[in-house]
């Protein structure tokens, strides 16, 4: 399979190849390079995730209840959260770690 654009300024070959011009190009180094930065991209946004806050409405989506049931559960303290002034947030990691320990059979 093979990509041709603006008419034979370059071509990208199945294999990762690069021509330019009737001039080959080894791309492999880049391409390997690119695949480490976007792993590595992907690690630290998942490291972000799990600190992230979350607002009640983003918890009950996640959770897929009433706010009404989040509200209590952070209330009575079943839900790990923290009060800031009037309003609640909760880290995305806990809830996650809070959903494991419920569904462990026992």
């Amino acid at each position: 399979m093979e990509w041709i654009r603006n008419k034979s300024l370059f071509q990208i070959r199945s294999l990762g190849t690069l021509k330019f011009l009737n001039r080959q190009a080894d791309t492999s180094g880049v391409m390997n390079n690119e695949v480490s930065i976007a792993t590595a991209i992907q690690a630290e946004e998942a490291t972000v995730r799990e600190g992230e806050i979350l607002t009640v409405v983003e918890v009950a989506r996640f959770l897929r209840v009433p706010k009404s049931t989040v509200y209590k559960l952070a209330r009575v303290g079943e839900l790990p959260a923290s009060k800031i002034g009037k309003h609640w947030r909760f880290l995305r990691r806990e809830i996650h770690e809070w959903m494991r320990g419920r569904s462990r059979p026992g």
